[in-house]
């Protein structure tokens, strides 16, 4: 049976629907109406960001680039001490190193054991401190030029570099800077002779010989820091 108009509900109390194209009616809004995230959300996420972070530092460091800070004066002027290098290690998985390249690589004195952290934490945030280039490289870190490669006869005379025979011109020693104290080497298979640009004050190949081409890090491409001292290293300067 219809309803009539005299029932609960008439049909003209019905809701008249909105007209076409009317946007309908938002509920106001209360900022206490807002989501915030809960301080287990505000850590977890902050764990997350670190755990990435040093992830792709442990990876760059690994198999791209690196940070060096450099420990002492061997290298001045070209590089100084606290003065920050990007160490790339990409070049010399498809080519060869050069004469005049800057280098790092690890060197051990015969008979020393490498002395590492005895808390492993330590060792963890060391490592990480010396692949971002905040905290000194350990003990078994050098920094040197190429001076010879394998095959090169290398001497000193008249506080000049000799090689194969013949005055090197090295347009990257300071004024007034001689090459003193080597013996006559030749430079064999695997190896290179290295040496720093502040031949007065080096450990080099003039004292533990020859390094292995195996111990090589990577090429130090560009000094980063201080901003008054950036630049790229060249060959020849």
């Amino acid at each position: 049976m219809s309803k009539t108009s005299d029932e609960p509900g008439r049909l003209d109390d019905r809701a008249e629907p909105p007209p076409a194209g009317a946007e309908p009616e938002t509920p106001p809004y209360h900022k206490e109406d807002e989501r915030q995230p809960g301080l287990l959300a505000v850590v977890r996420e902050t764990v997350v960001l670190v755990a990435l972070a040093v992830l792709l530092a442990v990876v760059f460091k690994t198999f791209l680039v690196a940070a060096f800070y450099i420990p002492s004066g061997s290298m001045e002027s070209t590089l100084n001490i606290s003065d920050r290098v990007l160490v790339e290690k990409v070049s010399y998985r498809f080519g060869d190193i050069e004469r005049g390249d800057v280098i790092v690589f690890v060197h051990d004195e015969p008979g020393s054991e490498p002395a590492s952290p005895s808390n492993p934490v330590t060792g963890f945030f060391s490592s990480l401190g010396q692949a971002i280039g905040v905290v000194p490289p350990s003990d078994r870190d050098f920094i040197k030029r190429v001076i010879g490669l394998p095959g090169d006869t290398i001497t000193c005379r008249g506080g000049k570099l000799v090689r194969n025979g013949r005055p090197v011109t090295e347009n990257y020693l300071d004024q007034g800077i001689t090459t003193d104290g080597c013996q006559t080497v030749k430079v064999g298979p695997g190896e290179l002779f290295v040496m720093g640009d502040n031949r007065t004050n080096s450990q080099d190949s003039r004292v533990f010989g020859p390094i292995q081409r195996s111990d090589v890090v990577g090429r130090a491409f560009v000094r980063i820091w201080p901003l008054n001292h950036t630049g790229w290293l060249r060959r020849d300067r």
